[in-house]
């Protein structure tokens, strides 16, 4: 490769010659840390009260949540593996179940700089990659593709999926197409980030994120004071204990104060135990829609949504109402080639839901906003409703 110089740079200091950085005996220079107290990086997370924070994960966090993530799959070779890596290593799920997953077992990546549908199949058919983490959007893109019957996917041992609730159909039909193990986990960009996961062998239990990794402990707190824990299958804020937990926020005092209790996780999201430790999310504290004082699971409508099979997917959130204070509004990417009407699709939903919970709106979009990791978004949807109402 034959470069063109653009500028030259001075050597002090602060700027070293790569030439120089190299020229060296080829041993790494021992570098004394407390891995348990030194900071390996800032993920900058919204947090979990939405305002843009840098979470400080130590290496003992970083590699402690490496570690459970292998520990949790069993079966992994050393040297053997080959990832797939299509999601951004700055997100910190990517970080963890590509990068660093695949570093501390010696394993090969296959690396894409983004998710590209037709790219990824390829992949998959002609490179034979054995764990596939990724995105609900990204195995929902593969069920849907039109020629999906012609790649062989059947290299697939693990796929991982997390950032989002990954809805039941979406992972029946893509396990049913690959044979992979689906592995679902819960995480936040505060624990490394990986804290809950259905097990790998047995699948776990439907719309469960699983059961805490080793070394690592959930409560479910009442909602009012967070002072209580509660019993099995009561709703609850959940928390977080264990060695993948961050340090705290980069230069925030008093949003660590109110996020780290007693070294536990306030996490912002709701949901409850069963009697098997199995946790399931209802949803985030803050996208709980309140209908005549009742509390609405935006991610229980949506469930209902992808049973019908002309649903590709879906966002529900929460508008004004006179009378009630909110009710739920879905938006909703249908299949290609799917015939169905919003009054259809509401009968449909309808039986599968409570009355509080029956949307009062179904706006058809052909696409739904997403983040740079693929992930549904909802942000963009309440802001535009925001503005629909300011211009009434």
């Amino acid at each position: 490769f034959k470069g063109k110089e653009l500028a030259t740079i001075e050597e002090n200091n602060t700027n070293i010659l790569f030439t120089n950085l190299i020229a060296n005996d080829g041993q790494p220079t021992k570098v004394e840390i407390s891995p348990e107290n030194d900071i390996a990086l800032l993920q900058y997370t919204g947090g979990t009260t939405g305002v843009p924070k840098g979470a400080m994960l130590t290496h003992e966090n970083v590699y402690s949540n490496a570690a459970q993530v292998r520990l949790w799959l069993g079966d992994v070779d050393e040297n053997g593996e080959r990832f797939l890596g299509v999601i951004p290593f700055f997100h910190v799920f990517a970080m963890t179940a590509v990068m660093n997953l695949a570093i501390h077992t010696a394993s090969r990546i296959i690396m894409y700089p983004r998710f590209n549908l037709d790219d990824t199949l390829k992949a998959i058919h002609k490179l034979k990659p054995t764990i596939f983490p990724g995105v609900p959007t990204i195995f929902n893109a593969i069920n849907n593709h039109k020629d999906i019957l012609n790649y062989n996917l059947s290299s697939l041992k693990y796929c991982i999926s997390g950032g989002a609730t990954l809805p039941e159909q979406v992972r029946d039909t893509f396990v049913n197409l690959t044979g992979c193990k689906m592995v679902e986990g819960y995480g936040l960009s505060e624990c490394s980030p990986v804290a809950t996961c259905n097990p790998p062998h047995t699948g776990g239990k439907p719309n469960a994120i699983g059961i805490p990794l080793p070394g690592t402990c959930v409560e479910i707190r009442d909602l009012d004071k967070n002072e209580k824990v509660l019993p099995t299958g009561e709703r609850g804020e959940v928390f977080i204990r264990g060695p993948q937990v961050m340090k705290g926020y980069w230069g925030k005092e008093e949003a660590t104060k109110e996020t780290l209790i007693d070294d536990w996780l306030k996490t912002g999201d709701v949901g409850y135990m069963d009697e098997d430790g199995y946790v399931f999310l209802t949803d985030r504290l803050k996208e709980i829609i309140i209908t005549s004082g009742y509390n609405v699971y935006p991610r229980m409508i949506e469930e209902a949504f992808y049973k019908n099979e002309m649903v590709e997917e879906v966002i529900v959130i929460g508008i004004p109402d006179d009378n009630k204070g909110e009710v739920p509004k879905a938006f909703v990417k249908l299949k290609a080639d799917a015939h169905i009407t919003k009054e259809e699709l509401l009968t449909f939903v309808k039986s599968r839901l409570n009355p509080i919970e029956k949307p009062a709106e179904i706006e058809f979009r052909d696409e739904l906003p997403k983040t740079l990791i693929g992930k549904l978004s909802k942000k963009e949807l309440i802001a535009e409703e925001k503005e629909k109402r300011n211009q009434k």
